[in-house]
């Protein structure tokens, strides 16, 4: 079966394409078509685990999951990690009731039409270039866990460091493939078709380390299920 790629972002009206996945917290597969005509669906992708602020919007999305399911709306993390790693991750951050999906590869990333740009030194074509030294402008405001704003790197050393994330040579392989990769939640109602999304890949990049509000997410879900 030819691998489906999205020329950019899926927007609402979209159909959202089938992506079978490794499952994470329970054996098998997972299908985006397992859920098309039964329930509206959260579809969260994120870079791997190796990155710590993915790690803070799975968690912020599992918080929601009993909201959510009380709406009618199930809950997919899928992450950028080998299945064997994510289930040993998850083994010692357990979540309660997640359900989530493993794609080192990124299938489903690019089936959404995430970007995943490449680094430059100083060539900006954004979402698809990034240079170093833009990078390295931007500051990532965390407060409660970071001191102060801090440049992407720095930020990421520092909320390693608090969590004791050790990186694994798992890590280390889909950070140097997907460092930059965009990451994104699609709301999809019983038909598969999206109707609601927040992703790093808005023409400003506004949202780059941001996770939607709360407030936000529940108020698509009421929408879709209505």
């Amino acid at each position: 079966m030819a691998e489906y790629r999205s020329p950019g972002p899926l927007q609402p009206g979209d159909r959202a394409p089938n992506v079978v996945l490794d499952a994470i917290t329970r054996e098998g597969k997972i299908a985006i078509d397992d859920f098309r005509g039964r329930k509206a669906l959260l579809v969260g992708l994120f870079r791997g685990l190796h990155c710590p602020f993915c790690r803070r919007h799975i968690a912020a999305m599992a918080q929601l999951k009993g909201a959510l399911n009380e709406k009618g709306v199930e809950s997919l993390t899928v992450v950028n990690t080998p299945i064997e790693r994510a289930r040993l991750y998850f083994r010692y951050h357990p979540l309660p009731n997640l359900l989530a999906a493993a794609d080192p590869e990124r299938i489903s990333h690019r089936a959404f039409g995430l970007p995943n740009p490449e680094f430059t030194e100083d060539e900006d074509e954004w979402p698809h270039r990034l240079s170093m030294r833009t990078m390295m402008s931007m500051r990532v405001d965390l407060p409660g866990e970071l001191p102060e704003p801090m440049n992407p790197i720095a930020a990421s050393e520092y909320l390693d460091k608090t969590d004791g994330y050790e990186m694994t040579d798992d890590d280390s392989r889909m950070a140097a493939t997907g460092m930059g990769q965009l990451v994104g939640q699609f709301l999809l109602d019983r038909d598969g078709v999206v109707r609601w999304c927040f992703t790093e890949a808005t023409p400003d990049g506004s949202n780059m380390f941001r996770a939607p509000a709360p407030e936000e997410v529940m108020s698509a879900a009421s929408q879709v299920t209505h």
